[in-house]
């Protein structure tokens, strides 16, 4: 059931994001007044069509459901009726060109921009960014960080929930350091300077809160489950155990348990746990996973908050329609060029490629997503939007990127790219995208088995 959920999942999320990807090619072209000859959703041979419209577009449904095109009239890809010539894509003037290819993607932001303004209009419900007292020798402590600071600012944008912090810090990975407005028990506000340069790439790319002595109370988590076969488990912990500290040193929040397990690859802990009113020791020697390109510890369980904590520490971020449009718009643009910094930072070797997710992790992602509520759904739909849109730009032949830098080049020398230049292309595209697919797919089934 679990398998057939993702699968659903990821489905629904593939199908709205295709449809919406090429619904904006298709709007555009009509516009344009270039006669569009099949919209289909997937690729290779053709399960299900029906023709509608007066130009008798064919509407399509394909066996391949990896994607989707827009088949407009081109005399490069076959003869044309005379009385179609002026309707034909390739006749069309180059910024006609540009503006329907570049449509795609850009519907994939606009998606984007509606399904987050969508979550902000009925309520996100987050965590308040009420710290406790930071570890020792840890950047926020060095910055003078106390117990009961509530962050109302980052890097002087406001800040709203736990959620909210964590997203500036990450934006800022690579500054020196970050600017945090906190607001003191007593209603007296200071900013405090805390330091990235210790964070390291493996850190930023994994939990990187407690890297920085960001910590909240959470009081001692709850073990939700142990997971059958793992460490803990098969040392006895199980579902209701209390962890109130780790080889003796507290803990109040499942992300310190995460850190403190991840930090001892293959080695003896000790979990301290309060069952039925009492407490006990119960040790083990963690499993050794690799995330992000680093070993660390698993112990095999799944947490939850005490849900006297979480009610104390719980928040509702909501707008009203124009705010939320605005604020979706905001966290459009910065995850947008969030994902192109990440690209970037992949391709000169300051990011792991195992970074790269193909579509088994997708659909994993998609299930859990799903699983957890609509909303979370929702969000992970716009995440992907904004993915599939920033890809589908970069200038790869083969992807509306690519077409659209055939064009731009058309600008600068007056004329179009020459066939043999156009062929050339479209074979060093399809290697590339052939090594991206192919590294995705090594990257699913590594993280599968």
């Amino acid at each position: 059931m679990d398998t057939l959920t993702k699968l659903l999942a990821f489905l629904v999320v593939l199908g709205i994001l295709v449809v919406f990807h090429e619904l904006g090619h298709y709007v555009v072209a009509r516009w344009c007044k270039v006669k569009v000859l099949r919209f289909s959703i997937g690729f290779g041979r053709v399960v299900w069509a029906r023709r509608f419209g007066s130009d008798r577009t064919e509407w399509a449904v394909s066996a391949i459901p990896l994607g989707g095109y827009v088949k407009m009239l081109d005399e490069r890809e076959g003869a044309v009726a005379a009385a179609d010539l002026p309707r034909a894509f390739n006749r069309q003037s180059v910024g006609k060109r540009i503006a329907i290819v570049a449509a795609g993607p850009i519907a994939n932001l606009v998606l984007a921009v509606l399904l987050f303004a969508g979550t902000f209009v009925a309520g996100v419900p987050g965590q308040r960014a009420l710290l406790a007292t930071p570890p020792a020798n840890t950047p926020a402590a060095a910055a003078g960080i106390r117990d009961g600071d509530l962050v109302v600012a980052a890097d002087g944008v406001p800040v709203k929930s736990w959620q909210d912090l964590r997203w500036r810090l990450l934006r800022a990975s690579g500054a020196s350091d970050i600017a945090i407005d906190v607001e003191r028990p007593d209603g007296a506000r200071a900013q405090r300077t805390v330091s990235l340069a210790s964070v390291s790439g493996a850190e930023w790319e994994g939990n990187f809160m407690p890297a920085l002595g960001f910590r909240t109370d959470l009081g001692a988590p709850l073990i939700d489950e142990a997971l059958p076969d793992k460490p803990a488990a098969r040392a006895g912990i199980r579902a209701g155990d209390r962890i109130v500290a780790i080889d003796g040193e507290p803990v109040r929040s499942p992300a310190e348990v995460a850190a403190k397990t991840n930090a001892r690859p293959g080695a003896a802990v000790t979990f301290r746990i309060v069952r039925d009113g009492s407490e006990r020791d119960i040790s083990f020697t963690t499993e050794v996973a690799e995330q992000a390109g680093r070993k660390v510890g698993i112990a095999g369980v799944r947490l939850k908050v005490d849900p006297v904590y979480a009610e104390r520490l719980s928040i509702t971020v909501r707008y009203g329609l124009g705010d939320a449009l605005v604020q979706g718009t905001r966290k459009t643009w910065e995850l947008a060029a969030f994902t192109v910094r990440m690209l970037g930072r992949i391709l000169i070797g300051e990011a792991s490629l195992k970074n790269i997710s193909g579509p088994i992790t997708m659909a994993d992602f998609a299930g859990q997503s799903a699983q957890a509520g609509t909303l979370v759904f929702v969000g992970y739909l716009a995440l992907i939007s904004i993915s599939l849109g920033v890809l589908n730009l970069l200038p790869v032949p083969l992807l509306d990127g690519g077409h659209l830098l055939y064009y731009f080049v058309e600008i600068i020398k007056g004329s179009p790219v020459s066939d043999r230049a156009f062929e050339v292309g479209q074979r060093i595209g399809m290697a590339m995208l052939a090594v991206l697919m192919a590294l995705a797919l090594f990257n699913d089934l590594s993280r599968l088995f």
